[in-house]
């Protein structure tokens, strides 16, 4: 049971949410939440958690409800009015798992609402009904933060983790056969009909926000975001990036009560390459929060720290928006590739099972980019089972990829340290008030977890891949529809290309100048007009993928026990055929990019496929568009381009050229 009372935060409230049954019902009304227990078998397993919103409902605001069940249960989620007429109801369950609903209504009646779920006959479950309180009034509003940044008002759990994995999940959602993208993450986050906490808190928190991460940097803003508008705790931590042969370790962790305020960064670390750009100023957060005077930066006296006027109280919402940038300020790539036995980190790995990998797990990529799990979607039979990411590019695009061996890459490498799929680490209050991270130890066997594992640490690549190959879909697979899957993410990949190539074409008809390129590893990882529109990670990645596809064949005659070959075929029969409908399949896939004059020019994945080589040296954002998508020399393709990097930067490419080409990513110095 949830019991809720008044604070000194306003309409704020803060609840204490039992383990038993990991029931979670959040804000009947501005003065106390509740929630029933059941005696009822199916309420009791599927572990559920109902999230009304606003925090405090009321006939003024649309009422939006979500749903959610740690076990699948088919069945229908209904919004039944103080009248007892369904004003609202969601016949589509998502997830799994979490299993989810999600109904609203636009204006809904004051009075006692209740969300029920009426399983579907031959389950031999009993409704499942919550009820939610809607004020007459609106609830009086709060600017008010407490001293350690936001309250704290419930706690993590698997309740709370399910309603986080079905935000993420409805955050993003699109049809299978739609390639969404936005412009920057807070597009998705001010979009209310994505967003089901958009001014949750009656704050006009979300009225003004901007947000433009990269891809590290996506996951911390959407746990912390989640976290703040729920209540609950919140850390990060500042973490090396790995160096000489030495895997990323994190030293210091901040959270929701204990803020960074420009707190020294980790041990610097050795690099033979070029100086990294200085750590942003401080943010002064708490200074702002209260009103008290910032310290002086140490370029400035003292005495102007002094005499200038004390910064404004940047109320709830304010505070909270810097927040988001002192967190952006100090996460990096380093973060997600943490050795997996390590207590002392943000994430944890988790086993590679479709119960784990949920909506809201990261993959860290052993080069340094992140994404993150937004869907699950199960084997049919006409269909194989996939896993959906989103990431951020350097570009701050947001959009949604299949999960594919051409686009997630994996190794396990001392110098790396650990990659794949992992989960933000549970945080809890200690007896003595203070938060904490649980170890990996007490993650194993807690029953709201349960799911830490060093299972991919010990992978090699092949059996990584088969591995997810199998979760993903544990039936065989037709062998031409598994193929045209990965043709599918190639296509995606070359699609989200264009769009980069295309920045950086709209850049630099913007600038005479040539952007600089950096040196040795660096160019993968760096800043700048570099780091936003060339693309050495990129087309890295895109090489790999080509290899993928192209090797297609060859990888079912290798794994036949996981593809579905037809009676009185050989695998040498299912091979040439592969081969012939992959040729047809690349030759009839067309795209189109804009050349440097502004005219288009269409291509077949085919051209991509061939032109391999010509991607190892087509990342340099001062080539002209028409070189980086490996236009022949004197053809007509390539009749417009003028512009060309200058002998300097090519003569550096033309050394780097080995990383591509054989496909083995440099280690920093």
């Amino acid at each position: 049971m949830l019991l809720a009372r008044r604070r000194r935060f306003g309409f704020c409230a803060t609840a204490s949410l039992l383990v038993a049954g990991a029931l979670i019902a959040v804000a009947s009304s501005a003065a106390d939440a509740q929630a029933q227990t059941s005696s009822d078998t199916c309420n009791d397993t599927n572990d559920i958690a109902v999230l009304p919103a606003p925090f405090a409902p009321w006939k003024g605001a649309p009422l939006r409800v979500l749903f959610t069940l740690e076990k699948p249960l088919d069945g229908t989620l209904s919004l039944i009015a103080p009248d007892g007429s369904v004003a609202a109801a969601s016949h589509d369950r998502m997830g799994g798992p979490p299993y989810f609903w999600y109904a609203e209504v636009a204006a809904p009646a004051a009075g006692t609402w209740h969300a029920t779920v009426t399983p579907q006959g031959g389950s031999g479950c009993a409704p499942i009904t919550r009820d939610i309180a809607v004020r007459e009034t609106a609830p009086p509003s709060s600017t008010a933060m407490s001293a350690g940044g936001w309250p704290v008002r419930a706690s993590w759990n698997r309740a709370t983790e399910n309603l986080y994995s079905a935000w993420i999940e409805k955050l993003f959602d699109a049809p299978l056969d739609a390639e969404p993208s936005w412009k920057a993450l807070s597009d998705v986050l001010r979009d209310r009909s994505r967003n089901m906490l958009f001014d949750y808190l009656g704050l006009r928190e979300d009225a003004n926000l901007i947000l433009r991460p990269d891809c590290a940097k996506l996951p911390y803003l959407l746990r912390a975001y989640f976290a703040f508008k729920m209540g609950l705790p919140f850390g990060y931590s500042r973490c090396t990036r790995g160096n000489l042969g030495k895997p990323p370790k994190c030293y210091g962790w901040f959270n929701s009560e204990h803020l960074d305020l420009g707190r020294p960064s980790p041990p610097p670390e050795p690099i033979a390459a070029p100086a990294p750009q200085p750590e942003p100023r401080p943010s002064g957060l708490l200074q702002r929060m209260f009103a008290g005077p910032a310290p002086a930066p140490p370029d400035e006296p003292a005495e102007a720290a002094a005499a200038a006027p004390a910064p404004k109280r940047l109320g709830r919402a304010g505070s909270f928006a810097e927040y988001l940038q002192t967190i952006s300020d100090a996460v990096q790539s380093g973060n997600g590739r943490t050795l997996a036995g390590d207590n002392n980190t943000d994430f944890y790995p988790v086993a590679l099972r479709q119960n784990a990998l949920r909506p809201g797990t990261i993959y860290a990529d052993p080069y340094g980019h992140i994404m993150m799990l937004v869907r699950r979607v199960p084997q049919t039979a006409n269909a194989a089972g996939l896993f959906l990411t989103v990431d951020a590019e350097p570009d701050y695009t947001v959009a949604r990829k299949r999960f594919w061996r051409g686009g997630f890459l994996f190794v396990n490498d001392p110098a790396l340290g650990n990659p794949g799929f992992k989960r933000f680490r549970p945080i809890v209050r200690e007896a003595n008030g203070t938060l904490r991270r649980l170890t990996n130890a007490e993650i194993a066997r807690s029953p709201q977890y349960g799911d830490f594992s060093l299972e991919q640490s010990k992978l090699g690549v092949e059996d990584f891949y088969d591995r997810m190959d199998d979760v993903a879909s544990p039936q065989p697979l037709d062998p031409v529809r598994a193929m045209k899957d990965v043709i599918d993410s190639l296509e995606e990949q070359v699609k989200v290309r264009v769009g980069s190539v295309d920045f950086g074409r709209k850049f630099l008809d913007k600038t005479a100048a040539d952007a600089s390129m950096p040196d040795g590893p660096a160019i993968f990882q760096t800043s700048g007009a570099w780091e936003d529109f060339a693309t050495p990670a990129r087309d890295f990645r895109l090489l790999i993928a080509i290899d993928v596809v192209r090797n297609f064949p060859d990888r079912v005659a290798r794994r036949p026990d996981r593809y579905a070959i037809p009676n009185g075929k050989s695998i040498a029969d299912v091979k040439a055929q592969l081969q012939s409908v992959l040729a047809t399949e690349l030759a009839s896939r067309k795209f189109s990019y804009t050349r440097s004059d502004g005219s288009s020019w269409t291509l077949a994945l085919k051209d991509v496929v061939d032109r391999a080589p010509a991607f190892e040296m087509g990342y340099n954002l001062n080539d002209c568009v028409e070189l980086r998508w490996g236009a022949p020399a004197n053809s007509q393709e390539a009749s417009t381009c003028k512009r060309h990097a200058p002998a300097a930067q090519r003569a550096k490419m033309i050394k780097y050229r080995a990383w591509f080409h054989d496909r083995h990513w440099p280690a920093r110095a």
